[in-house]
Order: structure tokens, then sequence, then C-alpha cells
């Protein structure tokens, strides 16, 4: 059966990745295909990030592109880029002042009700997954899509990929307990364990098309 597959990155990343940083050289295509049934023929995988910010560790946008430049080393593969959005706002304190205990012997201001913060918010990756799995269904270009992500904001896409086009939708979950409106809408669920990533790593040195090469870097190792 023709399958897709679609990876929401940073999804799979906050749920899985980051507890597991020996993990992270991760070959989606392989991942697919160890969790997969051997009757599906994956000749794509959709991945979506952003570019990431040097803010807070100026070394992992370096660590990023060299994770998108092993991602190009696979033909089947395609990288589809939302946005990063960062501002600074005010944001409400979980403890409001009337809750915090004073300090015995100091005189102190009073406690503030907000604090400012760097607020970063990233852009498009899932409106970008969803409207390229309703056009691949649309145009036939699969039988089966597999989503690797937890989020919610799918349920309605994939509900409209497998009630309305007819198509075989699978959630490939990258935690314990998927979102329970995920589960109901995917025709099935399949839990992503770290032996499944650990079985579907990058050679640890990758020789790209130009001839050049790659190194896993040496914090996922």
């Amino acid at each position: 059966m023709r399958t897709i597959v679609y990876v929401d990155g940073f999804n799979l990343y906050y749920r899985l990745l980051q507890k597991h940083p020996h993990l992270k050289w991760l070959n989606p295509k392989r991942l697919a295909e160890e969790v997969l049934n051997p009757q599906n023929d994956v000749r794509g995988v959709r991945y979506y990030t952003a570019n990431i910010s040097g803010r807070t560790d100026p070394t992992a946008p370096a660590r990023q592109q060299t994770y998108l430049n092993a991602l190009a080393s696979i033909p089947e593969i395609s990288v589809h880029r939302g946005t990063f959005l960062s501002a600074q706002k005010f944001a409400a304190l979980v403890h409001p002042p009337e809750f915090r205990p004073p300090q015995q012997g100091q005189l102190l201001e009073p406690w503030p009700s907000v604090v400012k913060i760097h607020k970063t918010e990233e852009k498009g990756s899932d409106v970008n997954l969803a409207c390229h799995m309703l056009l691949d269904a649309f145009e036939d270009k699969y039988d089966v899509a597999a989503v690797i992500s937890n989020d919610s904001d799918l349920i309605e896409p994939i509900r409209i990929a497998t009630v309305k086009l007819g198509r075989i939708v699978g959630l490939l979950t990258p935690v314990a307990n998927p979102n329970p409106g995920l589960r109901s809408v995917s025709t099935f669920v399949r839990r992503l364990h770290p032996a499944h990533l650990a079985s579907a790593q990058f050679p640890d040195r990758i020789e790209l098309p130009d001839g050049s090469e790659i190194s896993r870097p040496e914090s996922w190792t």
C-alpha cells in the first residue's frame, strides 16, 4: 500500500526525543518502516519543523542544520518549514502576591502579579501538515497516511481524510496515552517506543550527494 508519513518534528521532539538525546539522530523513514506493516510501501516522508533560535543555546541552530542535512540525504524525505515568533510579553504568576508568605525581618516591595518573559511560538507546522495530508489525499498520492504527532489540532483534518475521503490514516504516537480525539478519528494507532527509535538511527557519519560528510553531533551520542 502506498504510504506517506507526516512528521510533526517539534511534537516528536518535546514528547519523546528531548528526554532521549542519544535518539535525536533519527531517520524518520526507517522509523516508519520499523513500526508499520511490511505491506506499507513508504514512498514519502514529509517532515515539519522551523529554524530554531540560538538565544538560549548558540550551538543549537548548527546542530539542527546538521540534522536537516542528514534528512536531505534521503530522497523520499522532504522538509517543510514553519516559522518561530519570539516576543517579550507579560505573563501572570501561578501564585499571586496574596499567597506569598512575608519574609520575616525584611521590608520588601509588594510581589508583582506578573512577570515579563520571552515567549517563543512555532507557527505553521500543524497547518502545513494538515493541508499537505488532505491535498495528497485529493490527488490520490497515498492509500495510507501515517501521522507522527499528538497535536489535537490535527483531529479534524484526520477525520476528513478518513470519514470524507475514505483514506486509512494511522497515528504513530510519541506518548503512552495519545489524545482521545486523535485516537477516535484514526484508523489505527501505534505507539512509538525508544526501542523503535534506537533501531532507526542514521549512521554516525553520512556522505552527502555532493561528496561532503556530516557526523552525528557529539551531544547526541
